[in-house]
């Protein structure tokens, strides 16, 4: 008796210890307690189509391939008409939001917001986002002397479209109860740093002239920069602000599939990017964009003329585009 008494003693010490344990991990790193349990495997896993990184890559390739897709240039309207078509090709319904945009630097902008949708009978939907375009400027670059040139953009732009062309294809061809709109945004990268709203033109307009006529979607994902080697995605502070549910939401299916690693759930301050004005627009939507899990600056080639296909790894596709595609087939 004297001995179980012991063993229950004992037992109860190291419960304890280890809920202290966590306790001080949580306080450590500023995060609330997970809306969803970030360690479940669920064994749905066998059940969700494969994603392609290979495919992922080609689809990045194709658009690096015509340069730089800056606002007004003819690689912008090939790039266009590439992405409407390979859409169509995968039996999805296409249409674009049109315009023109009176820039920071008085420079008048066409744009085109491209906006295409698979099941449009169900009224349960989720919406994927990235923006198409590419910054004018390698404002970042260490040489001074490049900055006023336009950068390739295949990370920062061509990496999200990718992903996303890659999951209209594997759609359609699988079976998927719900409804996915993905809408790829234009003029995002237009902006300067000293005026926030100059950038995401695109989504600011979509977010005042909605093409939803009934049920907004559930939630939203925006893929910004997700083609990097060392890629990292944190708990943007948007994204923690306005849709934590679907940051844990995620973040449960990368851990899940074993890509922990990448996915941190470390709270970075805010930026301005698409997903803003998706979340103003009434869709809960999250930033899964590469952070520096100590600073929280974006990768290197941010701005750059780096910003090349040498710079695209196909494991870092792989785990976003999987893992978007799980989430997709967990609802």
């Amino acid at each position: 008796m004297t001995s179980f008494r012991f063993l229950a003693q004992a037992l109860c010490l190291f419960v304890v210890l280890i809920c202290q344990s966590c306790t001080e991990n949580e306080t450590r790193t500023g995060l609330e307690k997970p809306v969803v349990d970030l360690s479940s495997h669920e064994s749905v896993v066998d059940s969700i189509p494969v994603f392609s990184e290979d495919s992922a890559y080609v689809y990045i390739k194709k658009q690096v391939d015509f340069g730089p897709r800056t606002p007004n240039s003819s690689a912008h309207d090939q790039c266009e008409d590439y992405l409407i078509t390979t859409l169509k090709s995968f039996d999805w319904s296409v249409k674009t939001q049109k315009g023109e945009k009176l820039a920071h630097d008085g420079v008048k902008l066409k744009f085109s917001n491209i906006i295409a949708s698979i099941n449009p009978e169900s009224k349960k939907r989720i919406l994927l986002t990235a923006h198409w375009d590419t910054r004018p400027w390698a404002d970042n670059d260490a040489d001074e002397s490049e900055h006023a040139k336009p950068i390739d953009g295949a990370n920062d732009g061509g990496s999200g479209v990718g992903v996303l062309l890659e999951i209209a294809r594997v759609l359609k061809a699988e079976d998927l109860s719900i409804g996915v709109d993905i809408v790829l945004f234009d003029i995002e990268d237009y902006g300067v740093s000293s005026q926030a709203q100059s950038f995401c033109y695109g989504s600011q307009y979509w977010a005042n002239n909605s093409t939803y006529k009934g049920a907004l979607p559930y939630f939203g994902i925006n893929l910004d920069m997700v083609g990097d080697k060392n890629a990292c995605f944190s708990y943007e502070g948007h994204s923690n602000k306005y849709a934590r549910h679907v940051l844990d939401k995620v973040w449960s299916s990368a851990y899940a599939l074993g890509y922990k690693s990448m996915f941190v759930r470390d709270i970075t301050y805010p930026v301005t990017d698409d997903h803003l004005y998706v979340n103003q627009a009434g869709i809960p939507c999250i930033d899964l964009i590469h952070r520096d899990k100590v600073s929280g600056r974006f990768p290197d080639s941010w701005h750059t003329h780096d910003d090349t296909m040498d710079n695209i790894y196909k494991p870092t596709l792989k785990a976003v585009g999987q893992t978007v595609l799980r989430v997709l087939y967990m609802e």
